[in-house]
């Protein structure tokens, strides 16, 4: 697991070692064992080393025999051993052991369909100096991230952000588009970023760039074609045998291996499997709901494991926001994330890889609204025009149990549904802000994923949309920052090729039925561990926000910043200091609101004005 950084000036003016060395330093964290340097006059490139595989061989860049095509890469390819042995039959010549070099010499023979071979989480680039040509990647769900930005002639990519900022050609402007976007999602949708011109290449996508231009093709798609003839029990014995395969495949390592494990299913059906010395967890001391420490030392204790658990304090959550929200890169308004950061930097103190849960809710349906359209099913049969009259005339009505029904479906699901995270609606978002910033409606950003899955059912679609954009922009976002923050190389056994393609043929009624979510995994998981466990309801991270912003300390922290001067450059701070003494007067619960806005003012902070 590493980190890489790059540049391409159009001018073949010669190379600045200072800004390349000053921009590789910026992602020291993503790989403090090593660092190395390639400059050629037309394309400089910079690289941070975690070893984890071939620790004395595998140094970055690479190149091949003739020194002619130069690699960089992040991330690990499972099934490389297997690779590498067509390759060597082919005649080609391995410098090192590791991963790495299997995709410069696969590149070589089997250009871009080499990706399709390949089993793992990665971003990579492949210079080609005699054509003057650069060939670059993202894996299929998008685990492992990759920006780039063109200012003037100037290409720069990398694994983060913040290395941009070294560059002399950088201007550093806000996109206020995205901060509109960001209201309704609570992080940064598509592939615009916070900055102006830096972009998100998208998963499961590989350019060419020659000659200042960029190609982008996408290689590979998630596709949902339910098999309805196979009984429960079939989908249970091959989510177990496909499973243990990818946890073995996803073990590999000459390092130790740990995993983290919280109250749930997903981590709890990854520590039962995967043999591993050590657990890690994180909790909070705001009573049982917010603390999973117990659950998983009883799980533990069965395996049997040693588990290593975190009480996080108030203050340690709160005085690390900041340099949280800097790792991150963009704001992302997801408590969890802190929590994430704890126990990546509990487990970094005794190890380098640990594996984790996430990707099972969107692959296998977890997550409680995939429930929703199945609830009631009589109330759809009302024409629609009914039942969005009912629907608008229940919005204006005090909040009261079963009015958000009637609200919800109300609406298209394709306007109702963008992801898990709904914090703003268009006209909140647009009273909040002091201007009008062009940017398109949470519908029209999801709708070419409802496009693609339009002959599907409904569930089907919200997992489709979720699987494009909240894994991608939450759930993995905060995976891979947060646990290379630590210098941590977190890996998902979930988001692999084989359980996708597996997961993807499942009937709707073994995914989410009225017994529960994810009904087929748990009944494969409970084959491992208790009830208890298995059948858990699911919760996310529960972090104590909502509490903590009604408390004098915390509440007066986030009006201070709802009052600054930055947040008036933005906002209607009256407007925000609503919402929030609405929360701490126990009104309403605004708190992801609240922290919704107080995320993007910190991130602002971190960036704009500290710096």
């Amino acid at each position: 697991m590493c980190g890489f950084v790059g540049f391409i000036d159009g001018a073949e003016t010669q190379t600045n070692a200072a800004v390349l060395t000053s921009m590789t330093d910026a992602i020291r964290h993503r790989g403090p064992d090593d660092a190395d340097y390639y400059m050629d006059g037309s394309i400089s490139l910079g690289f941070r080393r975690l070893s984890i595989i071939d620790l004395e061989g595998g140094r970055q860049p690479i190149l091949n025999e003739d020194g002619n095509m130069v690699l960089m890469f992040n991330g690990e390819i499972y099934n490389y051993q297997t690779i590498r042995e067509d390759l060597l039959e082919k005649g080609h010549i391995f410098k090192t052991q590791t991963d790495s070099e299997v995709l410069l010499h696969g590149y070589e023979e089997y250009g871009t369909e080499l990706l399709n071979k390949l089993r793992g989480m990665f971003a990579f680039m492949i210079w080609d100096k005699e054509k003057k040509e650069l060939f670059g990647a993202r894996d299929f769900f998008g685990i492992k991230p990759l920006y780039y930005s063109k200012m003037g002639n100037t290409l720069m990519f990398g694994s983060e952000i913040k290395s941009f900022l070294h560059h002399p050609h950088f201007k550093k402007e806000l996109n206020e588009k995205a901060l509109e976007s960001y209201l309704s999602f609570q992080y940064s949708p598509g592939p615009e970023t916070f900055f102006k011109n830096v972009y998100k290449f998208p998963p499961a996508h590989y350019f060419l760039y020659k000659d200042g231009k960029m190609e982008t093709t996408r290689y590979w798609i998630p596709e949902f074609n339910a098999e309805e003839d196979k009984p429960l029990s079939y989908w249970v014995d091959e989510i177990e045998k496909t499973f243990d395969g990818s946890v073995e495949a996803h073990k590999i390592s000459d390092v130790e291996v740990g995993s983290f494990l919280s109250s749930g299913v997903d981590s709890s059906y990854v520590a039962c499997s995967a043999n591993v010395d050590k657990t890690y967890t994180v909790g909070f001391d705001n009573g049982e709901k917010y603390n999973e420490t117990s659950y998983a030392k009883e799980l533990s204790e069965m395996i049997p494991v040693k588990n290593i658990s975190k009480v996080i304090t108030p203050d340690e959550f709160w005085g690390t926001f900041s340099k949280i929200q800097y790792h991150m890169d963009e704001p992302l308004a997801d408590p969890s994330a802190v929590a994430l950061y704890f126990v990546c930097n509990t487990a970094a103190k005794d190890l380098k890889v640990v594996l984790s849960g996430e990707g099972a809710d969107e692959i296998f349906g977890g997550y409680n609204i995939y429930r929703e359209p199945l609830e009631m099913p009589w109330y759809d049969k009302i024409p629609f025009p009914i039942r969005r009259f009912i629907g608008n005339v229940a919005s204006k009505l005090p909040a009261k149990r079963g009015l958000n029904f009637l609200v919800r479906r109300g609406k298209k699901l394709e306007d109702r549904f963008i992801g898990n995270a709904y914090m703003f609606s268009e006209k909140e978002r647009k009273s909040l802000l002091k201007y009008d910033t062009g940017a398109l409606s949470p519908a029209a950003l999801v709708k070419p994923y409802y496009d693609i899955m339009r002959d599907k059912d409904s569930v089907t679609k919200m997992q489709f949309v979720d699987l494009n954009m909240w894994m991608v922009g939450d759930i993995l976002l905060k995976a891979d920052k947060m646990s290379m923050a630590n210098s941590l190389e977190l890996r998902v056994p979930f988001l692999d090729k084989h359980i996708m393609e597996l997961a993807g043929r499942i009937p709707l009624k073994y995914r989410v039925n009225d017994k529960n979510t994810k009904f087929a995994l748990r009944e494969a998981a409970a084959r491992r561990m208790p009830e208890k466990w298995s059948t858990k309801k699911k919760l996310g991270f529960p972090v104590p926000t909502r509490v903590w912003l009604k408390e004098e300390k915390y509440y007066n922290t986030v009006k201070e910043t709802f009052t600054s001067d930055y947040a008036q450059k933005f906002f209607h701070t009256e407007k925000l200091v609503a919402l929030l003494d609405a929360h701490k007067e126990g009104k309403v619960d605004n708190s992801r609101k609240v922290w919704t806005v107080y995320t993007f003012l910190i991130w602002y902070k971190e960036f704009f004005i500290d710096r």
